[in-house]
């Protein structure tokens, strides 16, 4: 069984695999409180960033997890979550029996499924862990997790999760349970984010002014966590990545296909899903997902605010 940093203080040694804005931000909560962390990213500017302020680097995920009770695994979806644990220098190999890997990517419940029954013949705990909340949650490590797995997995993650997270859903014993409340969290999500867009492209083609329409719905019955989130994007004009469009091509992509083997109608899901795709055609696939809104605006001859001057 590996032994935390201190276990005394409920204290582990953490590798962080993926430093993007929610890894960043999770490996962030971490170190803030008082976690050995170890970080691998193959952006050199994120692993910096969390070198400057406590974080080890490492050069490879395994060179990360060689030392580590908990592994976080905070990638895109389950065929980088694969190559984590099992690709060339992954972390399966060099895992001990007791520890945790905790997977944080948003993927099909049967893959969920199939990583954990590969890492329980080495006597891996897995965790089923997608997270929802954002990069300023993350940062503040306040995120929800939508959490499935052993009791012994959820009890050798404990003091991990409660270090970014405000909220722990413990959703049953079986990982893939968590990916499936995790889809229709992203079903919603994704359905949310097409609508805000296209109700403010139509509010535009309607000359009204967007800026007071915003501020009447988010004190409205239309509002939604999503308008309230995304329209200011739209407003400032501004679509630098916080949630790219290819996300929500990937996870709507992910419900069609799991709704299809289910004999199940999701037709709304489906019309976003052609926004989303639509959208990244016209070349703004790693752009915030808000640019569903340039889609709509170019379709209709509508105008949205531009972006304003760097100051």
């Amino acid at each position: 069984m590996p032994m935390s940093a201190d276990e005394s203080t409920g204290k582990s040694n953490v590798a962080v695999i993926g430093l993007g804005s929610m890894g960043f931000g999770m490996a962030s909560s971490l170190l803030r409180c008082g976690h050995a962390v170890v970080g691998y990213d193959p952006s050199g500017t994120a692993a910096a960033k969390l070198a400057a302020i406590g974080a080890r680097i490492a050069k490879s995920p395994g060179d990360a997890a060689a030392n580590a009770s908990v592994v976080l695994c905070v990638v895109v979806n389950s065929a980088q979550t694969d190559a984590v644990l099992f690709g060339g220098s992954g972390v399966c190999p060099v895992m001990v029996p007791g520890s945790v890997f905790i997977s944080s990517a948003t993927m099909a419940p049967s893959e969920a499924k199939r990583l954990s029954s590969r890492l329980a013949e080495r006597d891996i705990l897995y965790l089923d862990a997608p997270i929802s909340g954002g990069a300023a949650k993350a940062a503040s490590g306040a995120l929800t997790i939508m959490a499935s797995g052993s009791p012994d997995a959820f009890e050798h993650a404990r003091h991990v999760l409660d270090a970014i997270a405000a909220k722990v859903y413990r959703l049953g014993g079986e990982p893939g349970i968590g990916a499936s409340v995790k889809m229709i969290n992203q079903h919603l999500a994704g359905i949310h984010i097409a609508a805000a867009c296209e109700a403010m492209v139509l509010a535009s083609k309607l000359g009204l002014d967007l800026f007071t329409v915003y501020e009447v719905i988010t004190a409205s019955a239309g509002n939604s966590w999503m308008f309230e989130n995304r329209v200011p994007h739209i407003l400032d004009g501004d679509y630098t990545p916080r949630s790219s469009v290819e996300i929500f091509v990937k996870d709507l992509g992910i419900l069609e296909d799991i709704a299809r083997a289910e004999r199940y109608p999701a037709p709304l899901a489906a019309a976003a899903l052609q926004m989303y795709l639509a959208t990244s055609g016209a070349g703004m696939g790693r752009e915030d997902d808000a640019s569903v809104a340039r889609t709509y605006a170019a379709l209709s001859g509508a105008s949205l605010p531009s972006a304003k001057p760097a100051t």
